[in-house]
């Protein structure tokens, strides 16, 4: 075992970590395809 598994920097779950990207990215492409849903709206 190295030096940096004995002593890790934090000890936060990684699923967190995890959800939190998914979430954000999720956030992001959803954000994403309502402004479009609104621009074909208002276009059309």
């Amino acid at each position: 075992m190295n030096e940096f598994e004995k002593n890790p920097q934090y000890t936060r779950n990684d699923a967190i970590d995890s959800g939190i990207g998914f979430g954000v990215s999720f956030g992001f492409f959803a954000l994403m395809f309502i402004i479009a849903t609104v621009v074909k709206l208002i276009g059309s």
